[in-house]
């Protein structure tokens, strides 16, 4: 029975492959032909089929390419030439694809700025690209403000839509007057696959954001390789609540839908409340997730709706196993999609069976085309691990290291290559070099993986967030996992704090709880579930965690305030294993935990 289930998988796998090759291999042989262009092929075979659907705009396919053209020749008439760069700060709407769309079209770079940010960090996003262009959505103008005067570069700034400042120009009024007609031969510069596309940024969660390289190849292989991996229809209906300033959802939903003739449904923001209402009322087939955003999901009371739907297939990276199997249960899921890419790397994995909690695999039949190994990391060191003649040292099967990618500049393979980033420094940072031989070259990804005895690779955390503890090595994704299956737990985020006198990092969670939380028996789960160096010392309460805009969690600011309960009005507690409970930390009790009069 196990044997006909794995041939089963294996065929599944097989079927998918073959799909998304079929869609990605003429991608090379055709390097003219970029996405911007596809989406005018797209608009001549499917017309007035609906396209880009929301409560607030609705466009056709004709529609949208008429508009991408208004951008292409708005840009033109201001100056703009090839390789120039706009930043647009918008919320999620059919707009948003049309203006980064048009502006490729004449090969002009869309840098998508993060809707969340303001001040100096927005400030950096704008200045690091330079642009000649911002265009700015007026309800985000005053967050605008709070960086404008910290930009290093002088551009000229665009509203879309009325705001209380007069003296802008509005590119919507302005783009009234602009040909939606076919652009000219005379109007396209000659555009390559190799030409870069748009700037996309990773979240910031240990630092300022970067900006990634994403050229013409990328857009087509994201969207081509997903549209395949999906098996996407005329039919299918894709709706997207994810930030479209991200890869997943302002490239890879809606151009893979868009492929097939699809609709994509556009939600300004993720609800969980009115998440399932939104997929039956739009009659929803597809949607597109994180892995907070399921488990978001599944804390969320029932719906009367979330079982009455069409979905046959949800695809995303990130749902960890601890509610895998509850997500496609409760919610009825036909078909999960797991994935593990980097908007920037050369790594990317498809768990095409459904095998829960792995985020891929890769078939010994493609391994020579996508080179990928898992090396052995010193965790103290922060650094791979290199054995006697300087090299790399592979990790074992199950055994926990950082994920790479070889770098390879083969014209016959562009997926292996690595575009870096806006800053040059950022790019010289995640290449590891002399791995395996002598001057080769591997892409980092920062993240800590594990591949099994059957090939299946699973994630265990991030290179910076784990840490080492009385001698062993402390995933906080792992911690935190088992935190979270615990009644009355909402969320937990798991981080090393230092710690005076001690070697590495003492365990901390920060928790939020759905009510009141009973710590005696989270500490006996805790206890029975986890090995004494995993098991966290200090537990913070919290009404909620600061998160990116794709629910990843940022930690820096509960790193610094460490277990300090003068830095913070949160109720911490210390898990004294003397008394067997946790113990609510005042100044005495930290004084004396400091001074090391308390045993750790």
């Amino acid at each position: 029975m196990q044997f006909i289930q794995r041939l089963q998988r294996e065929f599944e796998t097989l079927r998918c492959v073959r799909r998304a090759l079929r869609m990605t291999t003429p991608i090379g042989r055709n390097p003219s032909r970029v996405f911007p262009n596809v989406i005018e092929e797209l608009a001549a075979r499917f017309g007035e089929r609906e396209a880009l659907v929301s409560d607030r705009e609705r466009l056709t396919y004709r529609e949208l390419d008429r508009r991408a053209n208004c951008y292409a020749r708005w840009a033109r008439r201001e100056g703009l030439v090839k390789g120039d760069v706009v930043c647009l700060l918008m919320q999620n709407r059919p707009e948003y694809l049309a203006i980064w769309i048009g502006l490729t079209r004449i090969g002009v770079v869309a840098a998508l700025l993060n809707t969340n940010l303001s001040g100096a960090a927005l400030a950096h996003c704008i200045s690091i690209v330079e642009p000649k262009h911002v265009i700015v959505a007026a309800d985000l103008y005053a967050q605008f403000r709070t960086a404008e005067s910290q930009l290093s570069v002088a551009a000229k700034i665009w509203l879309y839509g009325a705001s209380g400042d007069a003296s802008l120009p509005r590119i919507d009024t302005v783009l009234v007057a602009r040909d939606g007609r076919r652009l000219t031969a005379r109007e396209r510069p000659r555009l390559s696959i190799e030409d870069r596309a748009l700037f996309i940024y990773t979240s910031g969660t240990t630092g300022m954001p970067k900006a990634a390289n994403v050229n013409h190849y990328r857009v087509m292989t994201i969207t081509h390789a997903f549209a395949g991996a999906m098996d996407t229809r005329a039919d299918d209906r894709m709706y997207v609540c994810l930030p479209m300033y991200h890869t997943v959802g302002g490239v890879l939903a809606p151009g893979a839908t868009l492929l097939a003739g699809g609709a994509v449904v556009i939600r300004e923001r993720f609800s969980a409340r009115e998440f399932w209402d939104d997929i039956v009322r739009f009659d929803c087939t597809l949607f597109q997730y994180i892995g907070e955003l399921c488990r978001y999901l599944v804390t969320a009371p029932p719906s009367p709706a979330e079982q009455d739907h069409r979905i046959r297939l949800c695809c995303g990276n990130g749902l960890r196993p601890d509610i895998w199997r509850a997500f496609q249960q409760r919610f009825q899921i036909p078909r999960i999609l797991e994935f593990y890419a980097a908007t920037e790397g050369n790594v990317a994995l498809f768990n095409f069976d459904g095998t829960p909690g792995a985020v891929g695999r890769i078939p010994w039949y493609l391994a020579h085309r996508f080179p990928t190994a898992i090396v052995q990391y010193d965790v103290e060191r922060e650094e791979p691990v290199r054995g006697p003649n300087g090299f790399c040292v592979r990790s074992a099967a199950n055994e926990a290291g950082e994920m790479i990618g070889k770098i390879l500049n083969d014209p016959g393979k562009p997926a292996s290559r690595f575009e870096g980033y806006a800053d040059p420094q950022a790019t010289r940072k995640k290449i590891l070099h002399d791995v395996f031989e002598k001057d080769d070259a591997w892409f980092r990804t920062g993240d800590l993986m594990r591949q099994d005895e059957r090939g299946y690779f699973y994630f265990i955390d991030r290179v910076g967030d784990t840490f080492r503890w009385k001698g062993e090595n402390v995933s906080t994704t792992e911690v935190a996992e088992t935190i979270t299956v615990f009644p009355g737990v909402k969320d937990a985020t798991v981080y090393g704090v230092k710690m005076e006198g001690y070697e590495g990092r003492v365990g901390m969670a920060a928790i939020v709880a759905q009510h009141t939380l009973d710590l005696g028996a989270l500490r006996e789960h805790i206890v029975r579930s986890l090995p004494d160096y995993a098991r966290p010392l200090f537990v913070r309460i919290r009404t909620s965690l600061d998160v990116t805009g794709t629910f990843k969690q940022r930690k820096l600011d509960l790193v610094r305030e460490g277990f300090d309960p003068a830095a913070t009005t949160d109720a911490i507690y210390f898990n004294d294993s003397s008394k067997r409970s946790f113990m609510r930390l005042d100044a005495a009790l930290y004084e004396r935990i400091c001074s090391g009069a308390v045993r750790l």
